[in-house]
């Protein structure tokens, strides 16, 4: 299992020298203090948990007063059984010595069960066996009864010591499964990501003495430390980042070792916080003691940390996605209330002052040439608010989705007339020229909301574009689409920031003399997108905005049903 850990060399980090390599990278490293009260507590807390290999190395080097006890306990058996020879048969007397065999084997451990086994075949033939207080043995017989003795005495002093050593396994595991589970609740009820590296820190302190250290993406690209939520610096334990190292094993999502850092006060050890969707940082390990042992035995231990804190850091991350989402719902929510509420309440006042501002203008006898020159301009600026809460009342309809698209089979350029028509007050000193191809067959759309389509985007392109210069329209078929374009040769747009203009409320200049508030684009798109379509802007090789849209070409009725349903329709008009 240690040998899953990526162990990596010099030369696959940098050809250079191992020491100006570190002296480099010095810049890329994060100090991280560890609490005071973890400090003052190393010598009161216990040792790590047994490893399996510490338990079985420590079987195997027993204490020297336990071969010598276990001598003793073979010792008093001998003295029990010398008085039972009287009354009981050898066989019933080796019961004895194997139950003493069996008492040291549980007791002591492998090493004096063995022991004990040989001591008590030696014990059994001086005492008990004839010619007694003799290892000489006149029957044959006795050999097997030995050899069997010997044999039988293994079995069990190794077959106690086996389930001895289990049991004790399985309690460990039992108590590192509660310590697992203590640790995931206490991940599961953490709120920041601090949090979460303060119980990692914490844990892994006291179960294996191995500083900790979660690092997670940064916005550059670089892998960043968590700050601790507790940051009492009265005693501090630090140790450095190597970002080649957790950028490696963050790209790789897999574990590297590099045990010549450990000396430089740098974590050798890193593990990925992988999650089934992605890797989500890296927990970077610098052990207390050299000694690679530790970490290579509780390598499962420490995969199974690493899930159990990307689990929590995943959870976090969806909690602010979900409370982002939350927040964007509400405010758009209150945003289309009030456009709503704002286009419907001043619509009525805005009416009364246009109708009252054309009563100034018709008025007999005629104004005075100021008065009626005031007039006309109270008007013209009653009727740009008015288109402005018209874009407003629009956005709000189409963000609710109550409009309803009325889709008819109708050439394009009967919208584009209308659409031109009623801009042209805006477009008396720019011409606009309309190219419209043959091949365009009828398309199914709805002509109130295309129309405002045209309009936002002519009205758009005569805002920008130079006095004088002209604006075009053309049309094309591009496959099963049809291809719409409002061209016009103003300065053009921020190439960077053509992807936000069909935002609401943003517009290519900020500060700009020009009129407007953001959203004729925005409701271009949202009817555009309506009918299945897309729509784009782009610069032009000469100058100026192409503001491009699609329609989807459908299957439009052929000259057959057109005349059908005229006839239809003339016969119920003659009727």
């Amino acid at each position: 299992m240690a040998d899953s850990i990526r162990d990596i060399r010099e030369d696959e980090i940098d050809a250079r020298p191992f020491t100006p390599f570190l002296l480099a990278q010095c810049n890329n490293v994060r100090e991280v203090p560890v609490e005071p009260s973890i400090l003052k507590s190393m010598e009161a807390n216990q040792r790590p948990a047994d490893t399996p290999s510490d338990r079985s190395d420590s079987d195997a080097a027993a204490a020297p007063s336990h071969y010598l006890l276990a001598a003793l306990v073979c010792s008093l058996a001998t003295m029990i059984a010398l008085p039972l020879l009287a009354y009981f048969d050898l066989a019933n007397i080796v019961m004895i010595f194997l139950l003493a065999v069996v008492l040291i084997a549980l007791r002591f451990g492998r090493g004096p069960a063995v022991m004990a086994a040989f001591m008590s075949v030696a014990l059994f033939d001086f005492f008990f066996v004839p010619p007694r207080f003799s290892f000489t043995v006149n029957d044959g017989q006795y050999l097997l009864t030995f050899a069997v003795m010997l044999v039988v005495a293994l079995v069990i002093g190794h077959l106690v010591t086996g389930l001895q050593q289990q049991a004790r396994h399985a309690r460990l595991s039992e108590e590192r499964t509660g310590q697992l589970y203590q640790l995931a609740r206490e991940l599961g009820g953490a709120l920041t990501l601090g949090q979460v590296d303060d119980i990692a820190r914490r844990y892994l302190w006291r179960e294996m003495r191995i500083h900790s250290m979660i690092l997670v993406p940064a916005e550059n690209g670089s892998l960043s430390a968590v700050a601790p939520e507790s940051q009492d610096g009265e005693n501090r334990c630090v140790f450095k980042i190597e970002q080649r190292l957790a950028r490696m094993t963050f790209a790789t999502a897999e574990p590297v070792e590099f045990n010549a850092l450990s000396e430089a006060s740098y974590a050798a050890y890193y593990f990925p916080l992988k999650t089934p969707t992605r890797v989500r940082g890296v927990l970077a390990l610098a052990p207390e003691s050299p000694d690679a042992a530790l970490v290579k035995g509780n390598h499962p231990l420490l995969e199974t940390l690493s899930s159990l804190i990307a689990i929590a850091v995943e959870r976090l991350h969806y909690v602010d996605v979900a409370h982002a989402a939350q927040l964007d719902m509400a405010s758009e929510r209150l945003r289309n209330s009030v456009l709503s509420a704002l286009s419907h309440d001043l619509r009525t006042p805005l009416t009364a002052l246009v109708g009252l501002a054309d009563s100034l203008t018709l008025a007999r006898p005629a104004l005075p040439a100021p008065q009626h020159e005031t007039a006309e301009a109270l008007r013209e600026q009653a009727l740009r608010i008015n288109g402005l809460l018209e874009n407003l009342l629009d956005m709000a309809r189409l963000q609710a989705g109550t409009v309803k698209l009325r889709k008819e089979w109708q050439p394009l350029e009967e919208v584009v007339g209308a659409s031109i028509k009623l801009l042209e007050r805006s477009l008396l000193d720019r011409p606009v020229k309309v190219t419209i191809a043959g091949d365009l067959p009828l398309l199914a759309f709805d002509a109130v909301l295309i129309e405002r389509v045209f309009c936002n985007l002519i009205e758009n392109a005569a805002k920008y574009a130079p006095p004088g210069t002209a604006i075009e329209i053309n049309a094309r078929r591009s496959g099963d689409l049809a291809e719409i374009s409002v061209a016009d040769h103003g300065p053009g747009v921020n190439e960077i920031a053509a992807a936000g203009l069909f935002e609401m409320f943003v517009r290519g200049e900020q500060e700009s003399a020009t009129p407007g508030v953001g959203l004729g684009l925005a409701i271009c798109r949202a009817i555009v997108e309506s009918h299945g379509g897309t729509i784009v802007v782009a610069n032009r090789p000469e100058g100026g905005a192409c503001f491009s849209f699609s329609l989807p070409l459908g299957d439009p009725p052929g000259i057959e049903a057109e005349a059908a349903v005229t006839a239809s329709a003339g016969d119920i008009h003659g009727r």
